[in-house]
């Protein structure tokens, strides 16, 4: 506990790889923290920082350290949750990981339930490709993963899963719009925007193609799905999403989707997840619970 601060000084220049960031950061002088670094350094026994003419980075001591220090960070705020709950206050602070299908709809309408119920918890919501979203799990950056196809690591613990069909996104005025499956053979008659290779969506049409021993070649691809569902609406292309992250219709002129043909393209997994063996805070908890309820409910259980 008497070194919590120092912790929380590594952590951050372990962060952004410099101690002169770091510090315009924690509203301390490069010089102040550098000092405050060699002191625990020599506390220590070792070095933790590898100093680089533009920078730092943490050798194999620091990595050590570096997960005990997340890990005890994460203990501590899992105590003050449980101490606010004693006193009849739930407060808490709640970070996620997910695919970028669950941010337009599916976590600002959880969050908001949830924070109507409980105004002091925070949140942090932090999008990233599945492999990214594990690593910030084993690296305690954050609590929950909620993604697609995850590469499940061994520490990854999943609290529910359910299916999620491929839906191709297009105009309304798209050849295609209108019919209620779509075969890939129609797909792939089409200009396609597809999401860059780490992402699940273009795992599976890609393998789809491959079983028919074809290769998909976009007409355009981005790492951002927002900006591929907007381009749909400027062309007669086809863009892809899942149904957490698909809105009905609603005007004149909205985009529509249709799913793939499961005999094609068969439904990925959408998975919420925690480290395994990591006690959550109690606001992070509760949270969960509040959404493994909605997805079971919403959604096919895989």
């Amino acid at each position: 506990m008497r070194h919590l601060v120092t912790y929380r000084f590594i952590d951050e220049v372990s962060k952004v790889g410099s101690i002169r960031k770091a510090a315009e950061t924690l509203n301390i002088t490069p010089s102040a923290l550098n000092r405050r670094i060699q002191a625990f350094e020599e506390e220590l026994g070792a070095q933790v920082f590898e100093r680089l003419p533009r920078g730092v980075r943490l050798n194999t001591v620091g990595e050590l350290l570096i997960h005990h220090i997340r890990s005890q960070i994460s203990d501590l705020d899992r105590l003050k949750s449980r101490i606010a709950d004693l006193e009849g206050v739930r407060r808490g602070h709640v970070s996620i990981a997910c695919s970028q299908a669950l941010l337009p709809y599916f976590l600002p309408r959880q969050i908001a339930a949830y924070r109507r119920a409980h105004p002091a918890v925070t949140f942090s919501v932090l999008p990233r490709d599945r492999a990214a979203a594990e690593q910030e799990l084993t690296s305690y950056r954050c609590d929950l993963a909620l993604v697609f196809e995850p590469v499940r690591l061994a520490e990854f613990q999943a609290l529910a899963v359910v299916r999620q069909a491929v839906h191709a996104v297009m105009a309304p005025t798209h050849p295609l719009a209108g019919r209620e499956t779509l075969r890939l053979r129609d797909v792939q008659r089409y200009p396609l925007c597809l999401p860059t290779v780490p992402y699940g969506v273009r795992q599976l049409l890609e393998q789809a193609a491959a079983r028919r021993g074809e290769t998909l070649t976009p007409t355009l691809e981005s790492d951002s799905f927002e900006f591929l569902r907007h381009y749909a609406a400027n062309e007669a292309v086809l863009a892809f999403q899942i149904p957490i992250g698909l809105q009905p219709p609603v005007h004149a002129g909205d985009l529509v989707s249709a799913p793939v043909d499961a005999r094609d393209v068969p439904a990925g997994v959408l998975l919420l997840g925690q480290l395994r063996h990591r006690a959550l805070p109690v606001a992070s908890a509760r949270f969960a619970d509040q959404l493994v309820t909605e997805l079971q409910r919403s959604f096919d259980v895989a």
